[in-house]
This record gives structure tokens, C-alpha cells and sequence, in this order.
């Protein structure tokens, strides 16, 4: 039905170069062949439009089909997994981002409350230190003034023996002295009563 017009040609032309050929004829083939080398092309022939036409929509009409049918829905199925993996991979991202803020406020709150812990320590510690150590000073100052009054008592103890021996040593030595240079014998009376004088 649809025959191209440089078939038919070259079916013509075969024909009559089977036949006995007379001079008219071979003229008249002759002139045929040259019509039609100069004819267009044939895609762009006017007369093969419609079977061109009738190819294209049944060309258009298996692409449009596979495209509908087959193409369109795997990319569809692509991109919906696409989609619900990205959307997965986001939620999945924010539990995380909200875990690692809810670590990090719950570290910040625990450091703050280590360090308000261990400064609350150390102040104990400092009073505690500060009493013990009055405590101590106090102890020690208590020991010291007790060690003061004892060896004052045993200064005066002492110095009261001493000057009690001085006397002594002192009648005795008047004694002699009176003796020596007057040659009179003073008893111990009168000697105690005259360094009493003196000490007076």
C-alpha cells in the first residue's frame, strides 16, 4: 500500500530493460532515470508524508507506552525511596542532635553542680581548718602561759634561795671581815642585824 515512488522507478526501469527495447523505448527509459536522480530526497518528499506521519505516531505511541508504563514508575519508586531516605537520615540526624544536646546540658549541669560541690567542700574545709588551727593556737598559747607562770615560780623560787644564801654567805663573810680586821669575835646576831640595816 505504501510503495515508495523511487521503488516503483526502479521497478519500472527494470521491467523495461528486460524487454526488447526499441530506440523510443530506451529514450524513454533514459529520461526516466534522469527524473529521477533529480527528484528530492525522499524524507522530504511531500507524498511520503503521511506513511512518515502514521510511523511517527506509532513510534510516539510504543515510547509514550514504555515511558508510562515501565519508566515513569520505577523513577517514581526511585525517588519515593530517595525521598523516605532522606527524610529517615533527617529525623534519624535530629534525635541525635537533640541526644547530644540533652548530654551536653545534663554534663554542664553536673559540672556546675561539681563545682558548687567542691567549692562548698573547700569553704568546710577552710573553717574547719581555721578552727582547728585556733583551736590549737589556743591550746598552745594556754601551754605557754603555763610554762611562763611555772618557770617564773622557779625563778622566784630560785632567786629567793639565792638571795637567801647571799645572806648567809654575806653574815659569814662580815663575820670573818670584822674579825680579821678588829680581832673581835661578833656572834651571828649581830652580824644578821647589821646586813638587815644595810639591806634596809
Amino acid at each position: 500500500m505504501f510503495v515508495t515512488t523511487a521503488y516503483a522507478l526502479s521497478a519500472t526501469a527494470a521491467t523495461d530493460a528486460a524487454a526488447p527495447a526499441t530506440s523510443d523505448a530506451h529514450n524513454t527509459t533514459t529520461t526516466a532515470v534522469h527524473e529521477v536522480e533529480h527528484e528530492a530526497f525522499p524524507p522530504f518528499d511531500p507524498s511520503h508524508f503521511p506513511s512518515q506521519i502514521l510511523w511517527l505516531a506509532i513510534t510516539f505511541g510504543i515510547f509514550y507506552y514504555l515511558v508510562a508504563k515501565h519508566i515513569t514508575p520505577r523513577l517514581s519508586g526511585i525517588i519515593e525511596t530517595r525521598e523516605s531516605r532522606i527524610a529517615s537520615d533527617l529525623a534519624e540526624a535530629t534525635r541525635m542532635k537533640d541526644e547530644a544536646d540533652a548530654a551536653i546540658a545534663k554534663y554542664e549541669q553536673e559540672l556546675a553542680e561539681a563545682r558548687a560541690k567542691g567549692n562548698a567542700i573547700a569553704a568546710e574545709a577552710r573553717e574547719k581548718a581555721k578552727a582547728e588551727a585556733a583551736a590549737e593556737r589556743t591550746k598552745l598559747d594556754a601551754d605557754i602561759s603555763k610554762k611562763i607562770a611555772d618557770a617564773e615560780v622557779s625563778i622566784n623560787e630560785i632567786k629567793n634561795r639565792a638571795l637567801s644564801e647571799v645572806a648567809v654567805v654575806a653574815e659569814d663573810t662580815a663575820a670573818q671581815i670584822v674579825e680579821q680586821l678588829t680581832g673581835v669575835s661578833v656572834t651571828k646576831a649581830d652580824v644578821k642585824s647589821a646586813v638587815g640595816a644595810l639591806k634596809a
